[in-house]
C-alpha cells in the first residue's frame, strides 16, 4: 500500500471550503472543484514509496502485474481503470453527456486522424474510452438527471404565450416521447444569431413573470442569469430534478444528459476525460455530435442501490471499469475483496488498514492510499467513514 498526495482542480463552480476543511488545510478564498485520486493523466496522484514519491502512472508502469493484478491487465491494458473524485459545487457545471464506448473509440481515432490536437478546445474526444460514473452523495445534492416525460414539460409550458414556448409545445406534442424530446433539444442547441438570442431571452423573462408551479421553477431563472442567453437554461425543463440525500447514488450510463448543480460528493467513473457539453458552459459545444450521442429515452431516476457485504456498502453498477465501496460512519469492522487495485479515502475518523500482505496503515481524515493488487484482501477497522473506489466485477 502506498500514502498518496492527490490534486485539486479549481474549476470555478467549485466550493471554497468542502475540500479544504477535508484536507484539514486552510481555504484560500479560490474555488476547490474536485480532488481526483487515481492515474488519469489530467491530474494524477502521487504515491509515497520506498524509493521516494513517484507518480502513481509510474508506479503501474513499472509492473503492472503486480500492481493492478494480471486480470485486469488483461482486460483494460497497463492503465487503472478507474478515477475517484471527492466533488464540491458551489455553481453549477455544464449540462453534459458521455458516449459508449463504441462512439468513444471512433470519434477519438477521427479526430486522431484530422490531426486535431488533443488538448484542443474544439476537441469532442480526448481519449478512446467511455466514461459512465457514479455518484454518491455526502450532503444534500441537487442535480438534473436523464429526460422526464415531455408531457410533463409540456404542462409546465402552458401559462406561456412567448415564441419559443410555443414552439416547444409543438415539439413536445409528437406522439413518441423520444422524437418529441429529440426536436425539442434539436430545436434549442440550434438556434442561431439573433433569434437564439431573441427566443431565449423573451422566454426567461415569461418565465420568470409567470413562475408556473413546478420543481423547475426557480432554476430556469438562476441558470439564465449565470449563463445569458444560454439554450441549456431552457432546456433544464426537459430533466427531472433530483435531490440525493446523504448515502443516495446515482449512476449515469452513456448517454444520460444531465448536469450536477450543488452540493458535495463522492464520484467514481472510467478513467476518461470524455465529456460532450449542450450548454451551461463557455467551452465548446458541438450540438450535432452530441444530438447523435444523447440517449432520448424517458426513464426511471437511475439510483444506484447498495448490497451490504462484509461490512460495507457496495455499489456495483453496470461498468466493468469500477464499483464503489462505503464504510461507515461510525464504528467499522470492514473487509474488503482483493479483485484488483483499490483507492481508500477516508472522510472522517481513524481507520487501520490491513492487508493480507504488507504492513498496515492509519488513516486520518482527507488521508488516502492507493492498494496494490498483490497486497490481497484488505480489513478496515476503526471509527470512520470510509471510502474506496475498486475494479468492477472481473467476470462480467
Amino acid at each position: 500500500m502506498h500514502r498518496l498526495t492527490n490534486q485539486v482542480r479549481p474549476y470555478a463552480w467549485g466550493a471554497r471550503t468542502a475540500i479544504p476543511r477535508l484536507l484539514g488545510l486552510e481555504p484560500d478564498g479560490t474555488p476547490q472543484a474536485e480532488l481526483w485520486l487515481g492515474a488519469h493523466h489530467g491530474a494524477p496522484s502521487t504515491a509515497q514509496c520506498e524509493q521516494g514519491p513517484l507518480p502513481l502512472p509510474a508506479l503501474i508502469a513499472a509492473e503492472p502485474h503486480r500492481v493492478l493484478g494480471p486480470e485486469v491487465v488483461d482486460r483494460f491494458g497497463v492503465r487503472l481503470p478507474f478515477l475517484l473524485k471527492v466533488l464540491a459545487a458551489d455553481e453549477p457545471l455544464s449540462l453534459q453527456v458521455h458516449p459508449n464506448a463504441d462512439r468513444a473509440r471512433a470519434g477519438f481515432t477521427a479526430e486522431e486522424g484530422r490531426g486535431i490536437p488533443v488538448d484542443a478546445p474544439h476537441r469532442n474526444y480526448r481519449d478512446p474510452h467511455h466514461k459512465p460514473e457514479l455518484l454518491l452523495a455526502l450532503e444534500p445534492f441537487e442535480a438534473l438527471c436523464g429526460f422526464r416525460e415531455p408531457a410533463a414539460a409540456h404542462r409546465d409550458l402552458l401559462d406561456l404565450s412567448c415564441d419559443l414556448a410555443a414552439l416547444l409545445r409543438e415539439d413536445l406534442s409528437r406522439e413518441d416521447d423520444r422524437a418529441a424530446l429529440r426536436a425539442a433539444l434539436t430545436r434549442l442547441l440550434t438556434l442561431d444569431g439573433a433569434d437564439r438570442e431573441r427566443l431565449i431571452g423573451g422566454f426567461v423573462d415569461e418565465w420568470e413573470r409567470v413562475r408556473p408551479r413546478c420543481a423547475h421553477a426557480g432554476i430556469i431563472g438562476d441558470l439564465a442569469a449565470r449563463y445569458p442567453g444560454d439554450p441549456g437554461a431552457v432546456a433544464s425543463l426537459l430533466l427531472n430534478r433530483v435531490t440525493l440525500w446523504p448515502g443516495q447514488a446515482l449512476f449515469l450510463p452513456a448517454g444520460n444528459l444531465h448536469a450536477y448543480l450543488q452540493g458535495t460528493a463522492v464520484e467514481v467513473m472510467a478513467g476518461s476525460d470524455n465529456v460532450l457539453r449542450a450548454g451551461l458552459t463557455r467551452k465548446h459545444v458541438d450540438p450535432a455530435e452530441l444530438l447523435d450521442v444523447v440517449d432520448f429515452s424517458v426513464l426511471p431516476i437511475p439510483y444506484s442501490l447498495p448490497t451490504v457485504q462484509d461490512g460495507r456498502r457496495q455499489f456495483r453498477p453496470a461498468a466493468p471499469e469500477f464499483a464503489l465501496h462505503e464504510i461507515g460512519p461510525g464504528r467499522v469492522t470492514a473487509h474488503l475483496p482483493g479483485e484488483g487495485p483499490a483507492v481508500v479515502l477516508a472522510l472522517n475518523g481513524r481507520v487501520e488498514l490491513i492487508p493480507e500482505v504488507g504492513r498496515r496503515i492509519e488513516l486520518r481524515r482527507g488521508e488516502s492510499v492507493f492498494v496494490q493488487a498483490d497486497s490481497g484482501p484488505l480489513k478496515i477497522e476503526g471509527q470512520g467513514h470510509v471510502v474506496a473506489a475498486t475494479v468492477g466485477a472481473l467476470l462480467d
